[in-house]
């Protein structure tokens, strides 16, 4: 049986992005548990400056693939490096976040290396020397425990859920052999909104629905500023084109654990559910008593938005003395 533990790191523009350490600080949990070590993969463009901190976060080896063809993320080519590392290393886990592209990853590694995978996960335990990976399925509604048969075992856990710890390790660093192998997809160009907090790390969200009646979501933005939080919403905002898919948060959409969900004029469709039910705090602000919205959250205020929303926001203001 193989030993070992390889977490995989995601980066944008070389800043590594929450779930990496998060990856970490549990991969570092599950070899502890196993009596193995850690090791970490970072993929990338003038990334080995910013790869010498992960050993703070527990990996005892850092492997970094330094080369200009993974400045941009192409999952061809990642899967291919990342491949290799493990043929070379035959970790018994491979641990990465559930992200839009972290999910693309897992697919993919899981593929090549004809590996058992458990997708947005929320928690791992090991029992017996076996790893359990517990997923929600119909859209949340049942919390599954999932044994997985076969080495490598690929894990994604859910972005913002797992807690990270700093367990100081030597985190020495080896360069990865690149092979960059065949590659059909071709890089053409990306669009990043800078300042906008990115909805899966948030602590914060602010979502509005079709309740918001238009596309000035101006209340919501103002009150996600005060809280310092991220602007979501719902599918049908979205569909009618007043918040870009990137904002959508639901089955269809991405997958939030904030802190804190405040849901503006949403009535609490079960795709929406799916998609924020692991919220910590959720507070739903609507119009309808009946909205299954309130079933779902923590705390609840009747009332229409437009006039409950400022009056939040003001209120804050001045416990902030803003």
């Amino acid at each position: 049986m193989s030993c070992g533990v390889l977490a995989i790191t995601e980066q944008v523009d070389g800043v590594f992005r929450k779930v990496t350490y998060e990856a970490l600080s549990e991969g570092r949990r599950i070899a502890d548990g196993l009596g193995c070590a850690l090791s970490v993969a970072v993929l990338g463009s003038g990334i080995k400056g910013s790869a010498e901190a992960l050993g703070k976060y527990g990996a005892e080896k850092i492997f970094v693939a330094d080369d200009p063809a993974l400045k941009e993320f192409m999952t061809d080519a990642y899967t291919n490096v990342i491949a290799g590392i493990a043929a070379k290393e035959k970790p018994r886990m491979i641990i990465l976040g559930a992200s839009f592209r972290g999910k693309e990853l897992a697919a993919r590694l899981a593929a090549r290396l004809a590996a058992p995978i458990a997708m947005d996960c929320t928690a791992v335990r090991l029992d017996g020397g076996k790893a359990i990976a517990t997923r929600p399925i119909y859209g949340g509604k049942i919390l599954a425990d999932v044994e997985l048969d076969g080495e490598p075992q690929v894990v994604a856990i859910r972005p913002n859920f797992m807690s990270i710890a700093e367990v100081q390790k030597a985190g020495a660093i080896e360069d990865a052999a690149i092979d960059l192998g065949k590659i059909d997809l071709r890089f053409v160009e990306k669009k990043l909104e800078t300042g906008k907090v990115e909805l899966t790390e948030a602590d914060v969200i602010v979502s509005g629905g079709r309740g918001m009646g238009g596309p000035d979501f101006s209340v919501i933005e103002k009150l996600a500023e005060v809280l310092r939080g991220a602007v979501g919403a719902s599918r049908s905002a979205v569909d009618e084109g007043w918040r870009p898919h990137s904002d959508q948060v639901g089955q269809t959409g991405k997958v939030v654990s904030p802190n804190l969900y405040v849901a503006c004029g949403i009535s609490g469709a079960i795709q929406h559910l799916a998609g924020m039910s692991s919220s910590k705090v959720i507070v739903a602000v609507n119009k309808d008593p009946e909205a299954p919205i309130f079933a779902k959250a923590d705390y609840g205020i009747v009332g229409n938005l437009f006039d409950v929303v400022p009056l939040i926001t003001e209120e804050i203001k001045k416990a902030k003395g803003l």
